[in-house]
């Protein structure tokens, strides 16, 4: 059996024989899959270089190089830090890296030829869900705009150009924090100034006044409370609880390359997701690991608070949230679901970034991997959803499942 701390005593042969009776797991899911390219699982490459920037979602593909659980599988993770969303998708789209931590909608937007070039790019698994949030200024929440409805009411009484940064155009942070505005009855294109800003620059641009608010990923947000400059007003699980956010990308050709390859780093990563979520001391050990310099550069209590759920909004209020970012959740975290890729598009839509009418569903399918997905799923023993779609309710109340994207995506009164 496959132990967690990396050890093993079946051959890999083994465990993909008895693989899919063992993923029968909690969701009642069956893992398919087992037959390997040219009849042989060896990974295609041994070193795998994968992209990064400095955010607490980085951490599986971290600690699965820093613990070994890439070498289970035949590789050798090489986690590469990058400065910023733009620098992750040139070095995929060229070749530079071979896969990255990376923003949902940025995989997307690629491939529809928004945000750079077009590039038919493909997501192997997700990587975590929540933790990301939206920071307002001090300057602005000592003006009484602490939450979403108070924003909306300062911002009509008091009229000048405010500004709001997002990581990337077509993102995550950039839907979230659009999506946000909205269900306040703010128009993210008309009645505000977005930028765009790299997620460890979130905090320096906040302290000399370039913004009045920012949405990004841990530990960015905590830190601006730490440092006094900001508050959170929002999480983005409150938007959109387990909401989809990083995903392990990388392009369609490199998949085609690189089969098995691609199979046995996403196994590897989601040993490393479930080895976080097991108990209170690995994620002690993680915040510890992905603290340091090479990898996210801030203090482990910075990243440790909201790691663990503990909640602070820079006002004095504090809670425990339940629905703070996981990576495993005994697998629910990283099946690539089709409605999740689908409904970034429908935000590309809703905002003017997505020309003509897109084809939601053929689109999801070619990007997300699930084929492959439920292979390594069933290497590692992960179990599997019964459904390739979900069902959410989100912020506004409205019900997103997948089943009529374009009629979702002209629903939005406020729109591009």
């Amino acid at each position: 059996m496959t132990t967690h701390d990396g050890k093993t005593n079946m051959t890999r042969r083994t465990i993909i024989k008895a693989g899919t009776a063992a993923a029968v797991g909690a969701f009642g899911g069956l893992a398919t899959g087992g037959v390997w390219a040219a009849g042989s699982d060896k990974p295609e490459k041994e070193e795998v270089k994968i992209g990064f920037i400095p955010l607490t979602d980085c951490a599986s593909v971290v600690m699965a190089s820093v613990m070994g659980f890439d070498k289970k599988y035949g590789v050798k993770i090489v986690p590469t830090k990058e400065s910023s969303w733009a620098g992750v998708r040139d070095k995929l789209v060229n070749g530079e890296l071979d896969a990255a931590h990376v923003l949902y909608g940025l995989v997307y937007g690629v491939h529809e030829g928004i945000g750079g070039a077009k590039k038919d790019m493909a997501v192997l698994m997700n990587l975590n869900n929540n933790g990301q949030a939206i920071t307002l200024s001090k300057k602005l929440a000592d003006a009484g705009a602490i939450n979403g409805p108070a924003l909306a009411k300062l911002m009509q009484m008091e009229k000048r150009e405010y500004t709001f940064a997002q990581t990337f155009p077509t993102g995550t942070h950039a839907m979230w924090l659009y999506y946000w505005l909205a269900t306040y009855g703010i128009n993210p294109m008309k009645d505000a100034k977005v930028i765009t800003v790299p997620p460890p620059q979130m905090v320096a641009n906040m302290r000399v006044g370039n913004m009045d608010g920012f949405c990004v990923g841990e530990p960015w947000n905590h830190r601006a409370i730490v440092d006094g400059i900001g508050i959170t007003a929002a999480t983005t699980q409150d938007i959109w609880k387990d909401h989809p956010e990083k995903v392990l990308g990388t392009t369609s050709d490199w998949v085609a390359k690189n089969p098995n390859t691609a199979r046995a780093v996403t196994a590897a990563i989601l040993e490393a997701g479930r080895w976080i979520d097991s108990s209170l001391s690995n994620k002690a050990k993680m915040a510890d690991t992905i603290a340091a310099k090479a990898y996210v550069n801030t203090s482990v209590d910075v990243i440790n608070e909201r790691i663990l759920g503990r909640y602070q909004n820079g006002l004095g209020k504090t809670w425990d949230d339940p629905n703070y970012m996981k990576f495993y959740n005994e697998g629910a975290v990283n099946f690539p679901y089709l409605s999740d890729g689908m409904w970034f598009m429908t935000q590309h839509k809703r905002w003017g970034l997505a020309k003509g009418e897109p084809d939601y569903l053929g689109t999801a399918k070619s990007i997300n991997r699930i084929a492959l997905y439920k292979e390594a799923a069933t290497a590692a023993k992960v179990p599997l959803p019964k459904s390739e779609m979900r069902s959410s309710k989100l912020i506004d109340g409205v019900v997103w499942d997948g089943k009529n994207p374009k009629a979702y995506a002209e629903s939005f009164k406020i729109k591009a």
